[in-house]
This record gives structure tokens, sequence and C-alpha cells, in this order.
């Protein structure tokens, strides 16, 4: 089993890196949306 993850994460690690910017670009946009209505 970890062997398993092991070989997914070093076949993948491009991947992985575009999953986490998309990610944290998402919880970006939520926190901004979340406080565009204060700031009228």
């Amino acid at each position: 089993m970890l062997t398993d993850i092991k070989q997914v994460l070093s076949r993948s690690t491009a991947t992985i890196w575009q999953d986490i910017v998309g990610a944290t670009s998402l919880v970006v946009v939520l926190l901004a949306a979340l406080h565009l209505p204060g700031a009228f």
C-alpha cells in the first residue's frame, strides 16, 4: 500500500503541483467573494 502511494506520487509530481495551485486559487477566490458584501 505504501509503495503504491510512493509510485503514484513519483509518476504524477507535475500534476500534483497543478492541483495544489488550483485548489489554492479556489480558496483565495472563495475568501475574496465572502469579503465582498462587507465592502459595500
